[in-house]
């Protein structure tokens, strides 16, 4: 019996491995009988040192990479600018920053009345934003909130944009759902609206909806979250005039100027700034004269800032262009703007095509005329010409079959966009 438990302990050993240390013992004594018979007496091993040195190499701690490759120390971070900062850091926007100066300092002495235990003058924080596209009302928003946030008017000081899309739902009962959950992200910080005046339409109920929805809120959670609305001027006093509860909630107004060519020309430059570009001396002039000419040509959808950072990636598209097709570029290349990066080659050769189409088809008109004002004693001539008219009329739909073939495009002679010029 105890043969046959001895036999099963040395098949269980052999097959899971035995870590004991008589088990080692007998490795090592197997080891040195080996190791005796070929050498002298004088040189055995000593079957206690052997032993010793197995246990410690089978202690030794195995070294763990405690550094992931490529971690480098974490580069100080800049310290983050006040909210004040932030507004005196715009460009232009002198009365809007006066304004909201002043309103910051009556919340600052009102919430310091009341932690006083003193009448305070009721006030209104929300407000309107009006203006044309790209003033920077998003922006001020944004500043606000963080500004209320830091006099402790706001618990967050977020700022959650949205429109009509983001209010209004399709079905009736919807609308107030999917308004709510939005005054439920602004909680504790500025609830944004652009192109607010697009809720009051006529003949439609869901944008009314939303409005009472946020009307209530506004009530039922005073000075919890704050409502910016913003559009254009003249809309925006219709919107706030259409409701008895919109003009007692949002008596204050922030106008909200077009830029100047100066300052638009310095937001150019804080963009080529931020991202490490300068100009040559002849492509700096040539964006302000570019500049000055959107300015002078605006109209009721000119985007102000938009429209300077529209131009900015323009260019910058048109650099990268040139850049690309360069060898051995160095830093200097790749952060420098020149007059050609302000010629746009493309856009040339299309405007040249347009006009050879636009006289082609000028062409075939008056021919067409001709040959419709022709009588049978002019018979001959109108087979001269009717003749000339096919072979104009052949060329352009070979032209419109290479378009239909991905080699041209078939081309509608759109309104001349002015481009940058040499």
């Amino acid at each position: 019996m105890a043969d046959m438990l001895n036999g099963f302990n040395e098949m269980y050993n052999d097959f899971y491995g035995d870590t004991s240390i008589t088990r080692r013992e007998k490795n090592v004594r197997d080891k040195v009988r080996e190791l005796s018979a070929d050498r002298p007496a004088a040189a055995e091993l000593n079957i206690e040192t052997e032993v010793e040195s197995m246990e410690e190499t089978e202690r030794k701690p195995v070294a763990v990479a405690t550094k992931t490759p490529g971690d480098d120390p974490e580069k100080p971070k800049e310290p983050e600018k006040s909210g004040m900062e932030e507004l005196n850091e715009l460009v232009g926007l002198k009365t809007v920053k006066h304004d909201v100066e002043e309103l910051i300092g009556l919340a600052k002495v009102r919430k310091m009345r009341e932690e006083k235990g003193m009448k305070a003058v009721p006030m209104s924080l929300h407000l309107v934003f009006s203006g044309n596209p790209g003033t920077g009302k998003t922006t001020v928003a944004r500043i606000l909130g963080k500004l209320y946030k830091e006099i402790g008017i706001l618990s967050t000081g977020q700022m959650v944009e949205t429109d009509r899309s983001g209010l209004v739902a399709g079905y009736v009962g919807q609308t107030a759902i999917k308004t709510q959950k939005k005054i439920q992200e602004a909680m504790g910080g500025i609830l944004f609206i652009d192109e607010a005046y697009m809720l009051n339409q006529k003949d439609e109920n869901f944008g009314q909806e939303a409005i009472d929805t946020i009307l209530k809120a506004m009530e039922d959670h005073r000075d919890e979250f704050i409502v910016i609305v913003a559009g254009y001027t003249q809309l925006m006093k219709d919107f706030v005039e259409s409701n008895p509860g919109l003009k007692s909630r949002f008596n204050k107004f922030f106008e909200f100027p077009d830029y100047t060519v100066d300052e638009l020309q310095a937001i150019f430059e804080l963009q080529c700034k931020k991202y490490q570009y300068k100009l040559t001396e002849e492509a700096d002039k040539a964006v302000r004269e570019e500049i000055i000419r959107l300015e002078e040509s605006k109209g009721e959808n000119f985007a102000n800032a938009r429209e300077v950072r529209n131009l900015f990636e323009t260019i910058i598209a048109n650099q990268a262009a040139r850049v690309s097709a360069l060898e051995d570029v160095d830093e200097e290349t790749l952060s420098t703007i020149t007059i050609e990066d302000l010629t746009d080659k493309f856009e040339e050769e299309y405007q040249k095509e347009l006009e050879a189409r636009a006289a082609r088809e000028a062409e075939v008109a008056e021919a067409l005329k001709d040959v419709a004002e022709m009588n049978g004693e002019n018979q001959p001539t109108a087979e001269e010409r009717a003749g000339e008219l096919v072979d104009l009329l052949k060329e352009m739909v070979e032209e419109n079959d290479e378009g239909k073939s991905g080699k041209k495009k078939k081309i509608k002679v759109p309104e001349k966009k002015p481009i940058i010029r040499r």
